[in-house]
């Protein structure tokens, strides 16, 4: 079942987060690699920033997240993670076709550029990288990263997307 993850589901989103994004050890730089991938005080941050977080949820467990962010004329996807232990399984596939069916507004994502098996996936189903010069507009405008994550990531969009 996928729904809104509500406010008691804070600790779990955590904990998925951040087991999920072990992943990226050693695919990203080392110095934008930290432990905890996001702490808890991040997190509450985000949510108050407006990402709406929805789970997949099996048998009373919370098995993967995907949050969304309204910026206006774009909605972006935000923390997209899959518990470990049960990635492969379509789980973030499910959630990402109900996110995006639930909005007519053209969808970005940002990622790793190293974090080839996520590009993979959002590729699969049905988003594009844009160029570089489109990328680093997108990430100023619609996100608050660091020049250095702008220089090793990548920006995927849904729809054709003129900057």
């Amino acid at each position: 079942m996928i729904r809104v993850c509500e406010q008691h589901d804070m600790e779990t989103i955590f904990i998925i987060i951040n087991d999920a994004a072990a992943a990226y050890e050693n695919a990203i730089p080392n110095d934008c690699y930290h432990t905890p991938y996001m702490s808890l005080e991040e997190l509450k941050s985000e949510v108050n920033d407006g990402v709406l977080f929805w789970g997949y949820e099996s048998e009373g467990e919370l098995l993967g997240v995907m949050g969304i962010q309204d910026k206006g004329d774009v909605a972006l996807i935000r923390h997209a993670y899959v518990r470990t232990k049960r990635r492969g399984e379509g789980i973030g596939g499910q959630l990402l076709r109900s996110i995006v069916s639930q909005t007519d507004k053209t969808i970005l994502i940002g990622t790793w550029e190293a974090a080839a098996w996520a590009i993979s996936f959002y590729e699969r189903e049905g988003f594009r990288v844009v160029t570089s010069e489109d990328k680093e507009l997108l990430l100023r405008k619609y996100w608050k990263v660091s020049t250095r994550q702008i220089e090793t990531s990548v920006v995927l969009c849904n729809n054709v997307y003129i900057t």
